[in-house]
């Protein structure tokens, strides 16, 4: 009995329905199609190469994320607004703000705040 089944990759699909087929457990001889009733014999299966490939991203490696990870260097230039904020560390009153808005546009924005005494940085959002 030859095969009748369509071989997508290492898939076979029933012919007369086009429904995936199951594969056969050990000791059938024909696959059963669940939706039709087609019959398709277990040697349809035989000498099928199945090759799996995966991307890389599709598996978090907190490896792979240090990697990626960038380093950002403050400098001396644009500090941000002066404006009077207490600083939670050394009670200093002035300090310099940024506003970023990171989450969503339907939500408020994260202002940074950096004391410019001691220079300890915090955020509201």
């Amino acid at each position: 009995m030859s095969s009748s089944a369509h071989k997508v990759g290492s898939l076979l699909f029933c012919p007369d329905c086009g429904t995936l087929l199951s594969l056969p457990r050990d000791g059938e001889t024909v696959v059963t199609c669940e939706q039709c009733g087609h019959e398709e014999p277990a040697g349809s299966y035989e000498n099928v190469i199945i090759t799996t490939r995966s991307d890389p991203e599709a598996f978090p490696s907190a490896l792979r994320q240090k990697r990626k990870t960038q380093t950002k260097h403050h400098e001396t230039g644009d500090q941000g607004t002066l404006v009077s904020e207490k600083c939670p560390t050394c009670g200093h009153m002035e300090a310099y703000s940024k506003e970023m808005q990171l989450r969503s546009a339907d939500e408020g924005s994260t202002v940074f705040y950096t004391c410019a005494s001691c220079k300890h940085g915090w955020r509201v959002n």
